[in-house]
């Protein structure tokens, strides 16, 4: 029987029904787009098949307990996984990516002043951590998209894809985390102040 000619859908069947072959071809069908979207955010081979080889055990768990239901959205399902395997993994490190430029040197080192005093420095170093800091208190669905297009720089198309959700939607997320971190900000100014 040729599965190449067969949907993700009627592979996911064939797979349940006991042929691995569904399972293998679903895998050689998308395994380059899954690995490649897990890569641009951690920017760590070993890391990303890691996660890749996790996203896919969760696969085939939830295949084999009979709990898929994500008609004819195979694809969207499996990047849905990795996508929160990926936010997960960055939740228990506690870290957030550094962001890079083009030629991949760490922007927060590049900022270096001239004739910059210790005081500067350790300002700026606080500046960092607190920036940092509050990223994390971020609501989930904000955190991610700017971790996505600040820090994997992924275009919003992009973040739309993995997230499932509209350009709009992942645009409005954006905002309302930009708009958060202003007002966090505006906050600890205050504290500094008063």
């Amino acid at each position: 029987m040729n599965l190449q000619s067969y949907n993700d859908q009627d592979l996911v069947k064939v797979y349940i029904t006991g042929n691995e072959n569904g399972l293998q071809e679903l895998l050689r069908r998308h395994k380059s787009k899954i690995y490649t979207s897990i890569y641009l955010l951690v920017k760590d081979q070993y890391l990303a098949e890691d996660i890749f080889q996790d996203a896919f055990i969760k696969v085939i768990n939830t295949l084999r307990s009979g709990r898929y239901n994500e008609e004819g959205k195979f694809l969207p399902w499996v990047m849905r996984i990795a996508h929160n395997l990926v936010i997960d993994y960055f939740r228990k490190e506690k870290r957030t990516p550094i962001i890079t430029s083009s030629d991949g040197m760490d922007v927060f080192n590049m900022l270096h002043f001239y004739d910059e005093s210790a005081e500067d420095r350790m300002l700026r170093d606080q500046t960092h951590k607190d920036l940092k800091a509050m990223i994390h208190l971020l609501p989930d669905e904000q955190k991610e998209v700017l971790l996505m297009r600040h820090y994997a720089d992924l275009s919003f198309k992009e973040i739309a894809d993995l997230t499932d959700v509209s350009i709009n939607t992942a645009l409005g997320r954006m905002r309302y985390a930009l708009s958060n971190l202003r007002k966090m900000l505006k906050t600890k100014e205050m504290t500094y102040k008063g």
